[in-house]
């Protein structure tokens, strides 16, 4: 391998690539970088095993090869080469030397022949603006499971509907369902990405700014854009029938302005118990929306917001943190807030956003 690259590039390959090194003590090759130098790019590849990446750079190629180093070594060195000009890298025996007009450096490479391969997906395509990818994984991710015991809702759920992308996730606490607007989307069955790999893919694709191909089937899925090609496992599982416990209608319905409901959710945690129990009273009549919270070391607080309210009385309590999650995914000033009874899913949207569903389970303590 003999070759000459811009700096810049290479190190934010290096820097986007080596986060999905894998820390495996059985399979030491996986905390490896694999660059292939090839045509007229080098090929920067890693993998988990539950991810893989290839981010392609130009290059001016006078020997072809591959060679394998240390992702750790080679993002602290990358982070540390400062001059924006061209880096000549020379692979011999398996080593490779790094050359710009200050540095000299030899690294001991690896046995690059157990590295896996990164499957090209074949199956189902189809493309959306990266943006849009972005913003309905981000929409609902936070919502998914972290334990792996039940695999299905520790995943993110992709399915269409008509024009819509439908991004969903749930830890049976609370869910939240994101649809994008896609003209003409083939119908998609359903998909479920794991968990752990949505901030890897929120990571890469967020900061391209281009149209992003999916292609998936029934064990991978794939996203490439711009030089760059991610592969993630998918699960193998059903998710749950979720909208058979979004209500059809409700008892209840306030409406308040964002920020001012914002402002009052965390005054009321300062005093919410170690559940984070926040209470939550609506009273049409008395025109009164009120935020109370109780803690025996701290004291107690009672908030109330101007609202639009319609309906019953009702009373019930919910979990600060799930309720605070949700505001990232809306876009409205004001927030619809819908009820039915204490032990039933308190229903929250934009006000003048049905895009984004989101759904909590109340507390009974």
């Amino acid at each position: 391998m003999k070759l000459e690259c811009n700096v810049e590039k290479i190190k934010s390959a290096i820097i986007q690539v080596e986060k999905i090194t894998g820390k495996n003590l059985t399979l030491p090759i996986l905390n490896s970088i694999l660059l292939i130098a090839s045509g007229k790019t080098l090929k920067l590849r890693s993998t988990n095993l539950s991810l893989g990446v290839e981010i392609e750079i130009p290059a001016k190629i006078e020997k072809e090869g591959v060679v394998a180093i240390s992702g750790t070594i080679l993002v602290g060195i990358f982070s540390n080469i400062f001059q924006n000009e061209n880096i000549y890298l020379d692979g011999e025996d398996g080593n490779l030397l790094i050359k710009t007009k200050k540095n000299r450096i030899k690294l001991k490479g690896q046995m690059y022949d157990d590295f896996p391969t990164i499957p090209k997906v074949l199956g189902n395509t189809f493309e959306m603006e990266s943006k849009k990818l972005i913003e309905g994984i981000k929409s609902v991710y936070y919502s998914s499971s972290v334990s792996d015991i039940k695999p299905e809702i520790s995943s993110v759920y992709i399915y269409s509907n008509e024009d819509n992308l439908i991004f969903v996730s749930t830890d049976s606490f609370r869910l939240a369902e994101k649809k994008v607007k896609i003209k003409g989307i083939e119908e998609i069955g359903g998909i479920l990405i794991p968990f752990k790999n949505i901030p890897e893919i929120l990571r890469i694709f967020g900061e391209i700014q281009d149209v992003v191909k999916v292609c998936f089937n029934k064990n991978q899925i794939s996203f490439s854009s711009d030089g760059v090609y991610l592969t993630s496992r998918v699960i193998d599982g059903i998710f749950p029938d979720y909208k058979q416990i979004i209500p059809k209608e409700f008892k209840t319905e306030a409406v308040v302005l964002k920020q001012d409901l914002l402002n009052a959710l965390k005054i009321s945690n300062i005093f919410s118990d170690k559940f984070n129990q926040i209470n939550l009273k609506i009273s049409p009549k008395e025109k009164v929306f009120e935020l109370s919270s109780e803690n025996n070391d701290v004291g107690e607080n009672k908030t109330y917001l101007d609202a639009a309210i319609k309906g019953e009385e009702i009373n019930l309590g919910f979990n600060y943190k799930y309720f605070l999650d949700c505001f990232q995914s809306m876009n409205s000033d004001s927030i619809s807030i819908k009820l039915n009874q204490p032990s039933k899913p308190m229903v929250i949207s934009g006000a003048s956003d049905n895009s984004f569903t989101y759904l909590i389970m109340p507390m009974n303590r």
